[in-house]
């Protein structure tokens, strides 16, 4: 163990088990299982590859104990479904084979098992319950939940947690958050109920401790419970702070484990806080365990968008939890247990926070990270792929897709040479150390630039490639990651002085923009641009010639910047820029109505095209060739490392 985290890597004990360490697996949910229901052997190998990284506990998350009631996303695991009961035994078997404890969480939608959810829209023939009657802004009914049904329900999660107990499970979390059943029952906002399951605290919770109760019931003594609660809804009406502390005293005689996180999984703007976008900071929601573990016995676990192993070691160090459990930077990174406690801390990829993962789950019913080309692809990463013969490959491009490229090729055996440019490998990522929420951004470039320093590649700076070039190499095959460069619209003054491209700006610096900026573009680029100058005190204009902004990226990465435009930015949609001036820029609305937006500089954000001069010239020379990345089709650093992984991988 790394000497460095003595407090991350102590043991501790949850109820009868021992967990080797304090990083967990906070409980992910899939959206790719079968239409039963049922566990994939692509679903269990996303939890085992978490499994194989050194996490203490791996959880499966959002498992619905009641089908035909609480289905809150399209395709979950029903517990009261016997015919699971071998998947999920084959799946506890993957993870602990791999020498980790197996978590399971129970999970009912409430009202969400009858109305329409952010992943969950086939609800025909299906009646929603909550906690009181209500009709929704969209007209869609909600009905008082019969106290026979709360009985009911009782006693499905007792039989749910005996099916997890029975599959070989090591620990159960009752699922009491993000706006889920009894998150819905604690809050006085939405339970205005007048019996015993509404009023005051104690029976708002009545649920939920008749439920521990039953489970407990169920498994027995010493057999770990975990809660996963709130800390603070963040909404007016709802429960905050000190009512969630008065709660955890409530359940803590019933748990050995409290999981501490915050928001609603429904409300858009709260889904950005319970998964913290980019524009938080790492550990936001860390205080509010903190808090909880002043008040009780029991150990606590937090989240929050954590990455750092320092910043977790310091959690656990001053008091703050006992645990940290970790969403999406397991998925970045399963490895990062073993690189913490290794000595490889540099190594560890960063989560970008871009919700890419989250995006593509509800987009497209997949598994995916932006920075982990394993995701999603688990079976291909555990099938055994052949040595072929060593062979020399020529990498043209320092990005990012050019760095894993030449990693994978190298880790491969090959002979790697890769060309860069410039002095410094990274791309255009490089530069988002200026930008405070693009800090991962960069620290993904130091990470891929640190492992592939440590291959036996040989990397040229400041290197051209030409066709002398490569005739003096002789490689066997050549990979062209070459990237993309910034489209410039043939707009009037678009080469006036006042006049930068978005590159630039991240590159040479903000001083000589003035106060009055607009924005030509209002793609991600453009967008993420406006914010950064619009915290620095800018005041930035977006004109964008589409009917929205940021329409380029996935939907909860479009919540959070749409948040933070309406901070900074004035966001002018549906509007043509017509001409460039020294004074600002001239265009026409919708209607077809001049405008005028005054500005000191205009960044141009117009979009970009491959960079296809490297490649064209490859072709002509009949050497076997891969473009990859922008260098394809302009996309996200996604597709790049995927590219440069899978096309080594396969050499």
């Amino acid at each position: 163990m790394n000497s460095k985290y003595p407090n991350l890597s102590k043991p501790i004990r949850i109820g009868n088990v021992v967990a080797k360490h304090r990083i967990f697996s906070a409980p992910t949910g899939l959206m790719g299982y079968t239409p039963e229901g049922h566990l994939t052997t692509d679903n269990r190998a996303f939890f085992e590859y978490k499994a194989s990284g050194g996490c203490a506990v791996v959880s499966m998350g959002e498992c619905i104990i009641h089908g035909a009631s609480g289905s809150s996303h399209n395709l979950q695991p029903a517990l009261d479904d016997i015919t699971l009961l071998p998947s999920l035994t084959m799946l506890v078997k993957d993870i602990k084979r791999r020498g980790a404890l197996a978590n399971i969480e129970l999970s009912h939608g409430g009202k969400y098992g009858g109305i329409t959810s952010i992943g969950g829209d086939i609800k025909e023939g299906k009646v929603a319950y909550g906690p009181s009657e209500e009709i929704l802004p969209d007209g869609q009914h909600v009905y008082e939940m019969p106290k026979e049904m709360i009985h009911e329900l009782t006693k499905y999660y007792g039989k749910a947690a005996e099916m997890a107990k029975r599959a070989g499970f090591d620990m159960v979390n009752v699922h009491a958050a993000h706006g889920w059943l009894f998150s819905q029952f604690l809050s006085p906002l939405q339970n205005h109920r007048t019996d015993e399951y509404g009023g005051s605290l104690e029976n708002r919770a009545r649920f939920f401790l008749e439920t521990l109760d039953e489970v407990r019931r169920v498994v027995g003594k010493g057999f770990p419970i975990e809660v996963r609660m709130n800390g603070d809804d963040f909404v007016e009406g709802g429960m905050h702070l000190d009512d969630y502390v008065e709660f955890a005293k409530l359940i803590e005689d019933k748990v050995d484990l409290i999981n501490v996180s915050c928001g609603s999984h429904e409300v858009e703007r709260l889904f950005v806080r319970t998964h913290p976008s980019m524009f938080f900071e790492h550990g936001c929601n860390v205080y509010l365990a903190e808090a909880v573990k002043k008040a009780v016995k029991v150990p606590v676990s937090c989240v929050g968008g954590l990455n750092d192993p320092a910043q977790m070691e310091e959690i656990i160090a001053s008091g703050k939890a006992d645990i940290v459990e970790l969403g999406r930077a397991l998925l970045a990174d399963p490895e990062l247990p073993k690189k913490t406690f290794s000595g490889r801390e540099d190594e560890i990829r960063p989560c970008l926070r871009c919700f890419e993962c989250l995006g593509h789950s509800v987009e497209a019913m997949g598994t995916k990270c932006s920075v982990n080309p394993i995701v999603g692809n688990e079976l291909s990463e555990f099938r055994y792929v052949p040595p072929t013969p060593s062979r020399k490959v020529l990498v043209i491009g320092g990005g990012p897709g050019g760095m894993q490229a030449a990693i994978k090729a190298s880790e491969r055996g090959h002979n790697v040479i890769l060309c860069e440019k410039t002095d410094d490998l990274g791309g255009a990522l490089k530069f988002a150390q200026t930008v405070d929420f693009k800090e991962d951004l960069y620290k993904l470039s130091r990470v891929l630039k640190t492992q592939l320093l440590k291959t036996n590649a040989e990397v040229r700076y400041n290197t051209k490639v030409t066709q002398e070039l490569i005739e003096e190499i002789k490689p066997d095959v050549v990979i062209v990651a070459t990237g993309a460069v910034p489209i410039v619209p043939p707009i009037p003054g678009i080469n006036g002085n006042n006049v930068y491209l978005a590159s630039e700006v991240e590159e040479k610096g903000t001083d000589q923009l003035g106060d009055e900026i607009v924005i030509l573009g209002g793609g991600l680029v453009g967008c993420e641009t406006a914010i950064h100058l619009g915290k620095l005190g800018k005041k930035v204009t977006v004109v964008e010639m589409r009917s929205e902004a940021a329409a380029d990226c996935n939907c909860f990465h479009k919540i959070a910047i749409g948040m933070e435009l309406e901070k900074y930015v004035t966001v002018l949609t549906d509007t043509k820029a017509e001409n460039i001036t020294d004074k600002g820029l001239e265009g026409l609305d919708k209607d077809g109505n001049k405008i005028f937006v005054p500005a000191d500089a205009v960044i141009c954000a117009a979009g970009m095209r491959s960079d296809t001069t490297v490649a064209d010239m490859v072709q002509k020379m009949e050497i076997e060739m891969y473009v990859i990345g922008d260098a394809v089709r302009p996309n996200k650093v996604t597709q790049a490392i995927f590219d440069g992984y899978y096309i080594a991988k396969y050499l």
